[in-house]
């Protein structure tokens, strides 16, 4: 069989782990197959993954590789978790799996590990952040669900996954954005680049007006961005007018930026046109106050 190349550092590293990967030796249990080993396993005895974090599997593209299958076999194994009794969970391959049953096999080729809830959902969402197919959406829970099940900072979920946490905040940002507009990123109706230009528009209604006009008129990025930075500079004059508060320079909205994704609150930057201001960092209880003094090294 073809072996997969590496999917990054983040996966390599839970695959690499002593404690959730046991190789060594040929013990078997009850005479079953080995832990560590690729074996055949009945697809009757494999449960599906409870923390597969995609929602959205595409029907012909599952036919496809059901054809494919049918017709070449497995190449690459999917990767399951040793429950007892002879029955199994699947950490990652759920298309292969899901497409040899449309395909009407009785058994599919599985490496074989042991791993606790928490390993298994790493190791599920960061094989699955790794593919190529998952849109922006479906990327961006997947970065919220290890951060806030797997217990981590974005700068330690950065690690996992090979990103940069810039990006990764990034994505996290979409995750403001309202439904209607999610939607339209999962559907491909709106790129990545539309979706990031839309999160620099505070007022949601403007979001969705503009984001229609994406999908209706079929504007560019380019388009939306020169759109939002009218809006902005219409609101920076407005503002004027009122009270002499300025708005952000590019900067300053940049360091705004990095803090919201670095400490995961909506902090807030003001400046006049002086240059003075104030930096507010809003928490909605004490815990969380506590987790973004421990972020700031306080």
């Amino acid at each position: 069989m073809s072996k997969k190349p590496a999917l990054g550092r983040g996966l390599g590293a839970l695959l690499q782990n002593s404690e959730t990967d046991i190789t060594i030796g040929s013990t078997t249990e009850n005479g079953g197959n080995v832990v560590g080993s690729v074996s055949a396993i009945l697809i009757t005895a494999i449960e599906a993954n409870p923390f597969q974090p995609r929602t959205q599997f595409e029907k012909d593209a599952l036919v496809e590789l059901a054809n494919s299958i049918k017709e070449l076999g497995i190449i690459q194994p999917v990767t399951v978790r040793k429950m007892g009794y002879g029955k199994y969970q699947l950490i990652s391959g759920e298309r292969r799996f899901r497409a040899s049953q449309i395909a009407g096999l009785t058994e599919i080729p599985a490496f074989i590990r042991i791993a606790n809830d928490q390993e298994m959902l790493e190791m599920a969402l960061v094989e699955n952040i790794q593919r190529q197919d998952l849109d922006a959406i479906e990327v961006a829970f997947s970065y919220q669900k290890l951060i806030e099940e797997c217990n981590l900072t974005q700068e330690k979920m950065s690690e996992r996954v090979g990103k940069k946490r810039s990006t990764v905040a990034n994505y996290l940002r979409l995750l403001k954005l309202p439904a209607e507009i999610q939607l339209a990123i999962r559907t491909r109706e709106i790129s990545m680049g539309h979706a990031r230009a839309l999160v620099n528009i505070d007022n949601e209604k403007k979001q969705l007006t503009i984001s229609r006009r994406i999908i209706k008129e079929g504007l560019s990025v380019r388009q939306i961005e020169d759109i939002v930075k009218e809006r902005r500079t219409e609101e920076k004059l407005l503002t004027l007018k009122k009270g002499g508060v300025s708005d952000l320079s590019f900067s300053q909205q940049k360091i705004k930026d990095d803090l919201t994704g670095f400490l995961k609150t909506n902090v807030q930057l003001q400046s006049n046109s002086k240059g003075k201001g104030k930096l507010t960092i809003p928490f909605t209880s004490e815990k969380e106050l506590e987790r973004i003094i421990e972020l700031l090294g306080l």
